[in-house]
């Protein structure tokens, strides 16, 4: 299978936060560029590395919610595709709904992972402008969840465990998906999902947007990547509808909670997957590893339930998000 390899950072693809430390990065490249047998710019190259890892561990531990939302937006951060090509082996894509077509932002098929044989699905964004026509930009029409949901079948009856990978802004919300019923496509795949009798995890790997993402989001276990988020809107949107107001964006980051330690705290995350220094874009391969320890820890957990223990703790799990208690007054 062909994987669509991240592209390398141009200054158009670099975040404000990232320009200070990417600048260093590139002193020390021509430092290295630089140095010969008689000028040797070892102690230099050395300092200027330390001062660039101090710097990025400064930036990333204080970085905002909008800061995060630009890293899980970020061009250059790896796709799912990018994940399968350095995750899974002998993986066969299958395509269509069975009823209307078939919907290229919604990639999906079997694979090896590891010791399970697997079903793989997931949003694919595209590379660049063709890509992204191709992929409606991650936007799935109600044909890509149709299909979704017809694959989730056949790996049930076969009791193939589910990885499920979210990156999309949200649902295609245009006149001719409305028309094919976006809407019970969606609640058509909660429905199917919440009663399959096999394992399943959920990673959001960069934007989790509203029921675009939560279509593939009811699973046993939901991860998060270090940097993405996930939410009922994006800040964007959150902006104009509250306040009308696009200078409200960044504070509506905040008061959404999308963040993985906010969703964590709020008992929708299971587990946040650190990523490579910098962001996933930095080094794909970092971020893919520890992405692997995690799915195959939470794997080892769901496989040797019984059928009904597992469908009952899936049904408590989101039975209790969103739980509140009154006071008196």
């Amino acid at each position: 299978m062909s994987t669509t390899e991240p592209p390398p950072i141009s200054d158009r693809m670099i975040l404000e936060f990232e320009r200070p430390i990417i600048d260093l990065e590139r002193k020390i490249s021509e430092l290295r560029g630089l140095s010969t047998e008689s000028v040797d710019f070892t102690s230099e190259i050395r300092k200027l590395e330390q001062k660039a890892r101090k710097l990025q561990k400064e930036v990333f531990a204080e970085l905002s919610a909008q800061q995060k939302v630009q890293l899980a937006r970020h061009p250059g951060r790896p796709y799912m595709n990018d994940y399968i090509g350095l995750l899974m082996d002998d993986f066969v894509e299958l395509h269509g709904d069975r009823s209307f077509h078939d919907d290229p932002a919604i990639v999906g098929g079997m694979a090896q992972f590891d010791e399970w044989e697997v079903l793989v699905i997931g949003h694919q964004k595209g590379r660049n402008t063709k890509d992204n026509m191709h992929r409606n930009f991650g936007m799935a029409r109600p044909e890509g969840y149709r299909k979704a949901t017809r694959l989730m079948r056949l790996a049930s009856r076969f009791k193939r465990p589910i990885i499920c990978f979210i990156d999309t802004p949200g649902a295609y919300p245009g006149l001719g998906a409305e028309e094919r019923g976006q809407a019970e496509a969606i609640a058509k795949a909660l429905q199917v999902m919440s009663s399959l009798e096999c394992p399943m995890i959920s990673v959001v790997i960069g934007e989790g947007g509203s029921g675009g993402a939560l279509a593939l989001g009811v699973t046993d276990r939901i991860l998060m990547l270090e940097y993405s988020i996930y939410s009922v809107i994006s800040p964007e949107g959150c902006a104009s509808i509250l306040w009308r107001d696009p200078a409200k964006i960044a504070e509506a980051a905040t008061q959404l909670k999308l963040t993985a330690p906010d969703l964590v705290q709020l008992g929708v995350c299971d587990e946040i997957i650190g990523e490579a220094p910098g962001g996933a874009h930095r080094n794909a391969a970092v971020t893919a590893a520890k992405l692997r320890t995690a799915i195959k820890k939470h794997l080892k957990e769901l496989v040797d339930l019984p059928t009904e223990e597992l469908i009952e703790r899936r049904y408590q799990k989101f039975r209790k998000m969103g739980a509140f208690i009154e006071q008196p007054a």
